[in-house]
């Protein structure tokens, strides 16, 4: 994984564990085969293209919220 995407990433997703979980994510998509939403002249790992996906605004993310859910009145 480049350093230099890692820190640009977490200027995105400052929260390490949820760009951790993005990243994770993302990777195993692209290792079964998704198609990356951006394009490189060199060869990246999974890894580093979720990580350039994040830093170009190509995927986000959402946090769960329990409490809006029991509001709408879906089952815990």
């Amino acid at each position: 994984m480049r350093d230099e995407y890692l820190q640009k990433a977490q200027e995105v997703i400052p929260d390490p564990n949820i760009l951790i979980n993005v990243v994770s994510r993302r990777s195993k998509q692209l290792k079964y085969g998704m198609k990356p939403l951006v394009e490189s002249l060199e060869k990246l790992e999974p890894e580093d293209i979720a990580l350039r996906e994040v830093i170009e605004g190509k995927i986000s993310y959402e946090l769960y919220d329990a409490a809006a859910d029991a509001e709408a009145g879906f089952p815990a």
